[in-house]
């Protein structure tokens, strides 16, 4: 093992396991290059870094707005003394509309007029001095998004915009927040100023934003990376497992065309040519006539038309002329024969109208009444007949009973027949009948006030001594009930009969 050893030195060979030490040195020397220990800081550039100054001159300029003239104006001295302090000459041009910066000898540090260049760009656009001056500071950059060619449609560009800003100015505030950056939207660009990490943030928002991608998804990513970046156990993980994954909806519809072309089917050969003026004169024969000819023939042509248009305004005006087409007349309809008036059959319908009262009856209703009245009579002998056991004092007074209710019925529907049994065989014995029965039924109602007038003198007899009054009263009344009673009766039974 020793002489192989020994040989493998000899050959110029390494250890295997020496060479596995050297790259794990090797690793954790680069990830210790790659790790910034927390709090620190690099350190500025000072005059000491650079005695000797530069060697030659560089200078930037660029133009700005009318608008932003007056505050230019007003803050430029402001701009002179700050970029003095680093060795830098600034210029105002207010007839061209431009600013320029140049070094000078006293310049010491050769990127100082890369930062120059970027404070007279973001006083171009819009941005206040007292965070302008702030992109001289070491740990300080800008960038400058131009998203006025991102979106074609200007409304939806406008739309879009307003979105990044949000409602009174909300989402671009939370933005400034997160990524701990200044954000200024002006025009067709967004300009930021803040940490290098904050400015590639604050540019994927705003190009997501103009690509139709809300802020508020990026906003909440944005929350849960500061979150996670609090815990030192994490910051060398991946966060991928704790961010919101977004599914992207498409939404656009394609428009239908209004109207739908049918396709003609794919032939490899090309269309037929298009006849020319030659090729159409030739086939007419024109081509063959000379000059004298082709004009008398175009004369003819227009001669032509010149009399087709003529007839048609001759035929409009003449229309005014034509009579309009009439309707014809609708014949009246013959009168119908008049039919002979049967004066016999109009004076007995006269009559019957008479003798009927109103609300009465009519003859066919009378005798449907009377046939009812019979028919219910003969069913309830029937049902009589069939009851059996029965005692013979039962029998009797119900025979008895049942006789005089037949009776009363055949009374009854004899009575209401009356005028409307005329029809009918042995009629007017029945209306006879019935006009006795009502004569009896009257006399017993007089019958009855006879007793109610004796009545009233009873009782009058009696209250002589103490009410004379009531005696009286009891005797008017009761001559007057029975007479009205009695003379009522009479006259139904006289009608009656």
């Amino acid at each position: 093992m020793m002489e192989a050893s020994e040989r493998s030195r000899r050959r110029g060979g390494a250890d295997p396991a020496v060479e596995k030490q050297k790259k794990k040195q090797e690793e954790e020397e680069e990830e210790d290059l790659l790790t910034v220990p927390d709090g620190w800081k690099e350190p500025g550039f000072t005059r000491e870094d650079n005695p000797s100054g530069l060697l030659e001159e560089s200078s930037f300029a660029t133009l700005f707005p009318k608008y932003r003239e007056a505050y230019l104006k007003e803050c430029w001295p402001l701009v002179q003394n700050a970029l003095a302090e680093h060795g830098v000459q600034a210029s105002l041009d207010l007839i061209e509309g431009s600013m320029t910066v140049a070094t000078t000898r006293k310049t010491f540090d050769p990127y100082i007029i890369i930062k120059a260049r970027d404070l007279i760009k973001l006083l171009a656009r819009s941005v206040a001095f007292e965070q302008a001056a702030r992109i001289l500071q070491d740990d300080i950059a800008c960038d400058i998004v131009k998203i006025g060619s991102l979106v074609r449609n200007r409304d939806r560009f406008v739309k879009r915009r307003q979105r990044l800003i949000g409602p009174n100015g909300s989402t671009l505030k939370a933005l400034e927040l997160l990524t701990s950056c200044y954000i200024m939207v002006q025009g067709n660009t967004v300009s930021a100023l803040g940490s290098y990490r904050g400015l590639k943030e604050v540019r994927k928002v705003v190009t997501e934003t103009m690509k139709n991608v809300h802020p508020i998804y990026s906003i909440k990513t944005l929350m849960i990376k500061r979150e996670l970046a609090k815990d030192p156990e994490l910051r060398s993980q991946s966060w991928e497992r704790f961010l919101p994954k977004f599914k992207h909806k498409n939404l656009s519809k394609r428009r239908t065309p209004h109207k739908l072309r049918d396709k003609k089917e794919y032939t490899p050969f090309p269309p037929a040519q298009i006849e020319s003026k030659v090729d159409r004169e030739l086939a007419s024969g024109e081509y063959f006539l000379q000059d004298a000819q082709r004009h008398r023939k175009k004369l003819e042509e227009r001669k032509l038309r010149e009399q087709e248009g003529e007839e048609r305004r001759q035929r409009e005006r003449n229309k005014a002329f034509i009579p309009p087409v009439e309707k014809p007349l609708k014949k009246p309809a013959p009168a119908r024969a008049a039919e002979p008036l049967d004066v016999l059959a109009l004076k007995r319908k006269v009559e019957r109208g008479k003798k009927r009262k109103l609300g009465a009856p009519t003859e066919q209703e009378l005798v449907l009444r009377l046939e009812s009245s019979t028919s219910k009579a003969d069913k309830d002998k029937s049902k009589k007949k069939n009851k059996k056991k029965k005692t013979k004092f039962e029998k009797t007074t119900k025979g008895n009973a049942d006789d005089a209710s037949s009776e009363q019925t055949k009374d009854a529907g004899r009575a209401k027949g009356g005028a409307a049994i005329d029809a009918r065989p042995g009629a007017a014995s029945g209306a006879g009948e019935g006009g006795k029965a009502f004569a009896s039924k009257g006399k017993a109602f007089a019958s009855k006030g006879k007793a109610f007038a004796s009545k009233g003198k009873a009782v009058a007899s009696k209250g002589k001594a103490s009410a004379p009054k009531f005696a009286a009263a009891g005797t008017s009344n009761g001559t007057s009930k029975g007479t009205s009673k009695g003379k009522a009766g009479a006259s139904k039974g006289k009608k009656r009969a």
